[in-house]
C-alpha cells in the first residue's frame, strides 16, 4: 500500500471501495478511471487475499487493466504482487517480461513462476533479465543447467554468486570449465560452498596469484606437488618414457620436427601441451621449434633462451604462449637434463612473482633475448 501512496497518493483507495463504486469506474473508458479501477481492484484484494489463485474472469480483468497502465502503476503492481501466491499467472508473467525496473521484483520473488516461465524468460528477454533469473533465489537444477546451457559470461557470473541455486556436480564442473575463458567466475566460484577439492585444485591452473592464495587456503592445496601433477598429466596421462626409446637430435631429425610443428600449425592443432610433451618424450627440436613458432620467435632466440645462465628468457617464453607458471618448475628440471644443466640457475625464480599476461611475458622475452641478429643478417641481403 504504502508504494502505490508515494507514487500517486490521490490515485489509491485509502480503504477497501464499494462494489458500486468499482461498478462506476469500469462503465468509465478514461485512462485514470481504468488505472483506479486497477488500484481498487487491487486494495480488494489486498483486504481479503484470494485463497490460492483468484478466478479466471478477475485475473483476466487485472491483465486488462495492466496493459493500459502507466508505468509507475505496473512498477507498484509488480512490487505488490512479488510476493502474492494468488496473484494471476498471466499477469505475472507479462510483468516478468516488462522493462527490467519493473520485472526485477517478480523475477527475484514471485510464487507464481514456474520453471516453464524462467526458461522462456532466459530465452525471450534481455540480458538484465537472464541475470535476474540466475540470481533468483533457489532456483532449481534444469535452470541451473539451462543457465550453463546457454554460456553467457555474464549469467554464468551471476549464478556462480547464486549460494541458493541447486547446482550439480556436472554443473559445477562446466562452470570451471566456463572460467577458463570468463575471468568473471573464478571469484564467486572459488568461494563457492559447493565447489569440491577436485574442481578447485583444476581451476587453480587458471586463476590469478590472490585466487590461489585462496584456493590454498580453503582446500590445502600444495602448490609444488600440484605443479608436478600437471607436468605429468596435460591431455592425459603421458606415457613414461626410457632415454631408449628416441633417437637423438640430427639435422635430419631437426629437419622433420619443423616439417611437424609447420603441419600442427596450419591445422590449428599446436598446442602448449605439445610442447610439455616434447620435453617428456626428450624431443628438443620439437620443443625448439614449436615454442618459436607459438610465441613468434626465432628458433635461434629459443636456442639463446635455453642455453642462458639463467632461466627468465625461456620462462618469460613459455608464460607468453600459455604455460602454466605453476608446470614451470617440473618442466626446468626435465630441459636441464636434456641439455647440459641448461638454462643455469643464477637469479631468482621469477615464476614465483605471479602470473603475467601473454603480452607482457613476450615484451620481456624479447627485451631479455634482443633480435636475432642472424635473421636481421639475412632479411638485410
Amino acid at each position: 500500500m504504502t508504494v502505490l501512496v508515494q507514487l500517486n497518493s490521490s490515485r489509491m483507495p485509502e480503504r477497501a471501495p464499494r462494489a458500486e463504486d468499482l461498478l462506476a469506474l469500469a462503465r468509465n473508458n478514461s485512462t485514470d478511471a481504468r488505472q483506479r479501477l486497477l488500484l481498487g481492484v487491487l486494495a480488494l484484494c489486498d483486504a481479503s487475499p484470494p485463497d490460492g489463485q483468484m478466478s479466471p474472469i478477475l485475473g483476466e480483468i487485472f491483465l486488462f487493466l495492466a496493459r493500459q497502465a502507466e508505468r509507475d502503476i505496473r512498477k507498484a503492481l509488480a512490487d505488490r504482487l512479488a510476493h502474492a501466491d494468488w496473484a494471476p499467472p498471466a499477469l505475472v508473467n507479462v510483468l516478468a517480461l516488462d522493462e527490467i525496473e519493473i520485472a526485477a521484483p517478480i523475477l527475484a520473488s514471485s510464487p507464481v513462476l514456474q520453471d516453464d516461465d524462467l526458461l522462456q524468460i532466459l530465452i525471450e528477454a534481455s540480458l538484465d533479465h537472464q541475470i535476474a533469473v540466475a540470481r533468483r533465489p533457489q532456483i532449481s537444477g534444469r535452470i541451473a543447467d539451462a543457465v550453463i546451457e546457454r554460456a553467457v559470461p555474464a549469467v554464468l557470473t551471476a549464478l556462480a554468486t547464486n549460494r541458493t541455486a541447486q547446482i550439480s556436480g556436472e554443473g559445477f564442473r562446466r562452470l570451471v570449465e566456463h572460467s577458463r575463458r570468463i575471468a568473471a567466475l573464478r571469484g564467486p566460484l572459488s568461494r563457492h560452498p559447493g565447489l569440491s577439492q577436485a574442481l578447485a585444485e583444476q581451476m587453480y591452473h587458471w586463476v590469478g596469484s590472490a585466487l590461489r592464495e585462496s584456493i590454498t587456503t580453503r582446500f590445502q592445496v600444495d602448490e609444488r606437488k600440484l605443479g608436478t601433477a600437471v607436468y605429468d598429466a596435460v591431455e592425459g596421462v603421458l606415457r613414461q618414457a626410457r632415454p631408449e626409446d628416441f633417437a637423438p637430435d640430427t639435422p635430419e631429425r631437426e629437419e622433420m620436427e619443423r616439417r611437424l610443428v609447420a603441419k600442427l600449425q596450419a591445422a590449428g592443432q599446436l598446442k602448449p601441451a605439445m610442447l610439455i610433451r616434447a620435453v617428456r618424450e626428450r624431443r628438443m627440436s620439437l620443443l625448439v621449434h614449436g615454442l618459436a613458432t607459438l610465441g613468434g620467435y626465432t628458433v635461434n632466440q629459443i636456442r639463446q633462451a635455453l642455453n642462458s645462465p639463467t632461466p627468465e628468457a625461456l620462462y618469460y617464453a613459455c608464460s607468453s604462449v600459455g604455460i602454466d607458471r605453476a608446470v614451470f618448475p617440473s618442466l626446468l628440471v626435465e630441459l636441464r637434463k636434456l641439455n647440459h644443466g641448461l638454462p643455469g640457475d643464477l637469479g631468482k625464480p621469477v615464476w614465483q612473482r605471479g602470473s603475467l599476461s601473454p603480452t607482457s611475458a613476450a615484451r620481456a622475452f624479447r627485451a631479455i633475448i634482443g633480435p636475432d641478429q642472424d635473421e636481421q643478417q639475412r632479411i638485410a641481403v
